[in-house]
């Protein structure tokens, strides 16, 4: 057997390293396990303050207020137009008529 950097023996082929597997005992007595499995039994259940419901709909609260503050941004500073003409319906009437090429 060798040792690693930390100074722990460890087999150097892989038929000691079965062997030595095979014959450790095990780590934990059923007693252990018991007292263990009660601790995480006693834990009184965890109650969120912010609901996991209520977080899907903020986040997508904040993505479409993205999505318009991004539009308003792109229209307005990149494209040259006025900025609240982007929440207008026939600007949208226009892009897709441009976009499918009808009149």
């Amino acid at each position: 057997m060798s040792t690693n950097p930390t100074g722990q023996k460890q087999p150097t082929t892989r038929k000691k390293y079965k062997n030595e597997a095979e014959t450790k005992p095990a780590a934990k007595s059923a007693d252990e396990k018991n007292r263990t499995s009660r601790k995480k039994e006693e834990k009184p259940p965890r109650r969120r303050i912010f609901p996991i419901w209520l977080r899907l709909i903020v986040i997508t609260i904040l993505c479409v207020l993205a999505l318009i503050v991004g539009l308003i941004v792109g229209y307005g500073v990149l494209g040259d137009g006025d900025p609240l003409d982007v929440l207008k319906l026939e600007t949208w009437e226009h892009i897709w008529n441009i976009a499918t090429k009808t009149d």
